[in-house]
Parts: C-alpha cells; structure tokens; sequence
C-alpha cells in the first residue's frame, strides 16, 4: 500500500485529535529502529508541528522528514556536542518555540545522545513530553521468552577496552536478573566467547537487524552461541541486541553445609568454572545449583 506524504499527515493530524502543543516544550520522540512503518501516527504529528527538529545526525533526521514530506530547521545535536548544542534549544523553547529531539534510531536518551538535552529543559522549567514508539531493548525482552526474569537491567555497550570490558562483563554475569545488552558486529564473535567461557549454562536471545528485512532471532544456552554465530557468515552482520537470561532463584538451604564450604573455599583460589566443577565433585551437589550460588557470591 503506498500512502503519500499528505494522506500520512492528514492521517496523523486526525489522530492527534485535540492534542495541544504547549509554547516552549520539547518533544522526545521514538524514531524507528529499521522498518519505517513503526514510526507512530503521534510522532509523525509532532514532528510536523515543531518549529525546529535536533537531530543526533541531521542527515538522517532530514531523511526522514523527507519520507514525511516535511522541512524543518535541524539542529545537529549528538554525543561530542551536546552541551553546546542544548543551549541552542534552550534559547529557542524560551522564545515559545517547540523543538522535536531525534536520535538516529530508537528512542532517545537510551543508549543516545539525549539525557543532558531533557535535564537543562526540565531545570529550565519547560515541559519535557516523551512521544514513544520503537525500542530494540524492549522489541529484544518480547521475543526473549524469558519466564523466569521480572523485571530486566539495560546495560547497553560494554566498554570496549579490555580490563573494563571484563569487569562490566563479569558485573552482569554476577546479577540474576535479566540485563539487556548492545554489541556491534567487529565484537559480537568476542562476546559470545566470553558468555560461552564464563556462563556456559546461562540462557541467552540474541538478536540481529530487529525489524529489518534480516531480523534473526534465537535462544540458547551461552555455550553454543561461538558455533551458532560461526556457522553462517552473515550471522555477525548487523546490529545486535542480546538479551541475558534471569537466573531461576536456589535457595542457598538446598545445598548442604558442606558443598557450600568447598565451594566458599574454591572461589577463593580458582575460577569460578573451575570452581564449581571441583566443588560438585568433592561435595555431590548439582553443578547447576553450585554455579548459581557461585554467581550469585561473585556478584
């Protein structure tokens, strides 16, 4: 079905109804994540009412108005600028213009550029309105099917130097709820390694290019994810979001006095892999109990 640019607004003008645009707010507005028809009827309103649209990328950000059929004064506002650059919306909110914030994809100020905008607009005593829509953490957690978590942590991109990169790992790995994860294509094979070496009984979803014409998903234990990510090239392309599986919760009473000593003992001296192995044999207790009580103290 193709709708023209003025049939969408004419569309999302009906929707919006008697929705008010108050003088000087920003709008913080969720863009899609890849496939354009999840751009709301609301945001398409919004971004045709503004005076002004900041744009993490003002190329991108006049790519979409032009799918909308819109143009609008951008302001390039991104993660190197963004002290700067509020300023600049700030001085047109207090003159009573509305101003659409956009980051390239997804909703703002998760993972983008967007935070420092919204707190001097609020500190500054203007409305802050949240126009939701597409976000790939929250798209990850739907098809995840993860039964045991409620509630879940956005972690994001893990820093990518090494000693930094393994501590945030290990401080994830260390919480038994769900954390939600973002890795770029060159460190998704790292990655993977790493979950399969430290947790290899962890479940995890991994999911590339959500809503994009090479949308992947799929769930296994962390073990297996090196040769599932191996077994077909176009599997490390794209844009990733993982979602790590909640721990069921053990009751440390289900484990006897003695397995929990050893295993006291072990992680003291050893990895905790290495650790758990030694600890089941020495004690009996399940190795799965063990490593969950391991993470749990390690956290």
């Amino acid at each position: 079905m193709n709708i023209t640019p003025s049939a969408l607004l004419a569309a999302a003008t009906a929707a919006a109804g008697s929705q008010q645009f108050p003088p000087g707010a920003l709008y913080v507005v969720a863009t899609p994540i890849g496939n354009l028809a999840d751009l709301t009827l609301r945001a398409v309103h919004v971004l045709d009412r503004a005076d002004a649209v900041a744009c993490e990328d003002t190329r991108v950000g006049a790519q979409l108005l032009r799918h909308l059929g819109l143009d609008k004064p951008l302001i390039a506002l991104h993660a190197h600028n963004e002290q700067g650059a509020s300023a600049a919306v700030l001085t047109r909110l207090a003159a009573g213009e509305s101003v659409a914030y956009v980051s390239d994809a997804g909703t703002p100020a998760v993972s983008d550029p967007g935070a420092v905008l919204v707190a001097q607009a609020a500190a500054a005593g203007h409305r802050v309105i949240p126009i939701p829509g597409a976000s790939s953490a929250v798209a990850a957690l739907s098809v995840a099917g993860d039964t045991v978590g409620a509630g879940f942590r956005f972690v994001g991109f893990l820093p990518s130097r090494g000693g930094e990169r393994r501590d945030a790992l290990a401080a994830c790995l260390g919480e038994r709820s769900t954390q939600v994860l973002f890795e770029a294509p060159h460190r998704i094979e790292a990655l993977g390694a790493a979950l399969a070496e430290a947790a290899p009984e962890r479940r995890v979803t991994l999911c590339r290019e959500l809503t994009k014409q090479f949308e992947t998903v799929a769930t296994m234990a962390a073990a297996e994810l090196p040769g599932w990510l191996a077994a077909d090239a176009n599997r490390v392309r794209g844009e990733f979001v993982l979602v790590l599986h909640a721990l069921p919760a053990v009751a440390a009473e289900g484990l006897s006095p003695l397995a929990l000593q050893t295993l006291e003992v072990l992680l003291r001296e050893l990895p905790l892999k290495q650790a758990v192995a030694l600890a089941a044999e020495i004690s009996g207790a399940a190795r799965n109990a063990l490593y969950q009580e391991a993470l749990a103290r390690r956290g």
